[in-house]
C-alpha cells in the first residue's frame, strides 16, 4: 500500500475537488488498495462530475463486476460505448466493446 501516494492524492483533490484526473487517479489508488468502497464513490463522483469522461466507464463497469453487479457493468459499458461513439474515440469504443462482449460470454448471454 502506497499511502505516501494516498496522500498526495488525497491533498491535490483538497485542494481542487472536481479535478477530474485526480478523482480518477484516487478511484484507481483505493482500487488497487482493494478498499473497493472508496474506489466506488471516486468513480461516481467523478461521472456526476463529468459524465463525458470516457476513461471512467471501463474501469467503474470493471469495478461493479469485481464485485458482483454485473447488470449495472454491463449498462455502463453501453453507455461508455455511446459517449466514445459521439465523441469519435474509436480506441475507447473497441475496448468498451470487448470488455462487454467477454462480460456478457461469461455470464452466457
Amino acid at each position: 500500500m502506497n499511502s505516501e501516494r494516498l496522500t498526495q492524492l488525497l491533498q491535490f483533490h483538497e485542494a481542487d475537488p472536481k479535478d477530474t484526473f485526480i478523482l480518477f487517479a484516487l478511484a484507481k489508488e483505493y482500487e488497487t488498495q482493494n478498499t473497493l468502497d472508496k474506489a466506488l464513490f471516486y468513480y461516481l463522483k467523478l461521472k456526476d462530475i463529468d459524465p463525458n469522461y470516457i476513461g471512467l466507464y471501463y474501469h467503474l463497469a470493471a469495478l461493479y463486476s469485481e464485485i458482483g453487479q454485473d447488470q449495472k457493468a454491463l449498462e455502463l459499458y453501453k453507455i461508455g460505448i455511446e459517449i466514445g461513439q459521439k465523441a469519435g474515440d474509436f480506441h475507447a469504443v473497441s475496448e468498451l466493446q470487448n470488455a462487454k462482449v467477454n462480460l456478457e460470454i461469461t455470464l452466457g448471454n
